[in-house]
């Protein structure tokens, strides 16, 4: 982490006066919402948050459980899971999935008012008999009793989501507006480890309502292409590290 900050990002910034086609990721939209400083230190000035640590163990859950969908979306068949929780529907069979699912492509579109290209990358798509897409979201954790999505950090749960039915509803597909989490809990209260983790598994369905993405795409633009610096979010940790540690230095 030490070498991160030696030089400010040069690449992938933010340039009010090109002609060209600005790529702004789902993730990006979301750190916006969070604090419009950071966003514009990040896309504009090329200096961004410190990185997190890589979730490897949620990578792996990630990865089987594609798997496992993917022995059924060649089959055509539903999942047990899909079973169990009576959801009429089957794993989306399409050319582009294996894109949808990559960071570096993803679902996209242009966005001509603001000459932005929006894009993000999906877990999983299924598709219900009524020929409508629904957008699916694994989330992995370690917690006592039943998961949900009750807690306010969870909200930007719910925008991804949301992001990824105003994109695929943009890619002209029919989309459903209920999305579904396949939540895994790591079962903590079992009496020896034995070399596995074994985890609870429970589909989450979510009502998302995407009327707000258009009006934040406009306004997260409006903000890229001033010569000021927004003001930080009063709810930012990280601006107001940057405060206080300036008025300690200073």
């Amino acid at each position: 982490m030490s070498n991160f900050y030696k030089a400010k990002r040069t690449y992938s910034l933010f340039n009010p006066l090109s002609q060209e086609p600005f790529k702004l990721s789902r993730s990006k939209i979301d750190l916006f919402l969070q604090c419009p400083r950071c966003f514009y230190l990040d896309r504009r000035l090329g200096t961004a948050r410190p990185p997190g640590f890589p979730f490897t163990l949620n990578s792996a859950v990630d990865k089987l459980l594609k798997k496992e969908f993917d022995v059924h979306r060649v089959k055509g068949s539903k999942h047990p899971l899909m079973q169990e929780y009576k959801i009429d529907a089957i794993p989306f069979a399409h050319k582009e999935i294996e894109d949808w699912r990559d960071y570096r492509k993803g679902i996209w579109t242009f966005h001509e008012a603001t000459n932005l290209i929006i894009m993000g990358a999906v877990d999983d798509v299924w598709v219900n008999k009524n020929g409508e897409l629904i957008v699916v979201d694994y989330k992995a954790t370690a917690k006592a009793g039943e998961v949900s999505l009750d807690a306010d950090w969870q909200d930007g749960y719910k925008r991804q989501v949301e992001i990824y039915q105003w994109l695929f509803r943009k890619n002209d597909f029919k989309v459903s507006d209920t999305a579904i989490f396949v939540y895994c809990n790591g079962q903590t209260d079992r009496e020896a480890f034995d070399k596995k983790i074994e985890f609870d598994i429970k589909i989450i369905p979510y009502k998302g309502n995407d009327n707000w993405v258009e009006r934040v795409i406009i306004d997260a633009h409006k903000v890229l292409m001033q010569d000021t610096i927004p003001q930080a979010s009063k709810d930012c940790d990280y601006c107001a590290y940057r405060q206080a540690a300036a008025k300690v230095e200073g």
